[in-house]
């Protein structure tokens, strides 16, 4: 059975992750142990009791969800990466994909996202802007909206293309807010702002590109071992130096992940398609998305002992 990987973004994150993995599978120990003295801090105690206020904070929900996806890979990887055949990530979730794919070493990519929450936690503090879930079809594109605000607000733009339904807007906080309500005047259902630190995945992120390429500049980053499917334009990535750019693109632009999914399902219409990581806010994504898919979580020791099984058969 072939199986595609994805790994969930920030959003995802609770205390509690990644606890009763650590009791089952070695492995996941090992991913926790080292993180923590990669870091330099109690990432684990984090993960495993909290506070949930200090796990949400840019800087540490990143790292924090790359090693529980890490983890999840490691307790799985024997029995089922041979089947692998591709892997995505939502925004941060980009990250621990390439991990998976053998691009980026633990520590590497655990340096990489803390500096990148870094990063995008100063770009939000030096330019403030907002984010908003525009809920439901509207009788004129989301862009276009976005466009028209732009011209006589403020900066705002399309951030994530979660599925068809469901965009999320960002920028300055005036100009969501003013979208906000044209979406919802053009038949949205619900416009909803969300809970962050800055306007991400928009141009307001530019200042953040310098700092992220010079870490990821620093870091030992390899050819992936399968295709890693790009949030900038949902294409499959098979060499470094692309990886690295796009990477780079992904702070300042759109996360097209109903093209990435569509893509993913085309190309692998009867592969598995596995959430590693807590929840499941990607698998409901792909089901809205490709109905036809199968699905499966695997964030917790349960869930690995069935995709163990599900995998096997």
């Amino acid at each position: 059975m072939d199986v595609v990987l994805i790994f969930p973004g920030q959003g995802s994150q609770k205390p509690g992750m990644g606890k009763d993995l650590v009791g089952a599978f070695p492995a996941a120990k090992d991913v926790f142990e080292r993180a923590d003295e990669a870091l330099g801090m109690a990432l684990s105690a984090m993960c495993f009791e909290g506070p949930a206020d200090d796990l949400m904070l840019t800087h540490n929900a990143q790292p924090a969800l790359l090693a529980h996806g890490a983890a999840v890979w490691a307790a799985t990887r024997a029995e089922i990466g041979a089947s692998v055949v591709a892997a995505a990530g939502h925004s941060l979730g980009e990250f621990t994909a390439y991990h998976a794919a053998s691009s980026l070493g633990l520590e590497d990519a655990l340096h990489v996202v803390r500096r990148r929450g870094e990063l995008m936690y100063e770009s939000g503090l030096a330019r403030p802007g907002a984010m908003a879930a525009i809920l439901g079809e509207t009788n004129r594109p989301i862009e276009e909206i976005c466009a028209e605000v732009t011209r006589e607000v403020g900066l705002v733009v399309p951030a994530n293309y979660n599925f068809p339904g469901q965009i999320v807007i960002s920028g300055e906080e005036a100009a969501v807010e003013r979208a906000m309500v044209l979406c919802k005047e053009a038949g949205a259902k619900r416009p909803m702002r969300l809970k962050v630190s800055g306007a991400f995945h928009s141009p307001l992120m530019e200042s953040a590109t310098t700092g992220l390429a010079q870490i990821l500049g620093q870091s030992s980053f390899e050819d992936p071992h399968f295709a890693v499917y790009a949030n900038v334009n949902g294409a499959a990535v098979l060499k470094a130096d692309r990886a690295t750019e796009l990477l780079l693109e992904q702070l300042t632009k759109p996360v097209r992940w109903t093209d990435e999914v569509c893509a993913m399902a085309k190309r692998y219409p009867d592969a598995l398609f596995v959430e590693m990581g807590p929840g499941r806010v990607l698998t409901t994504l792909v089901h809205k998305i490709a109905p036809e898919v199968k699905t499966a979580m695997c964030g917790t020791a349960v869930e690995v002992e069935h995709l163990l099984v599900l995998v096997a058969q």
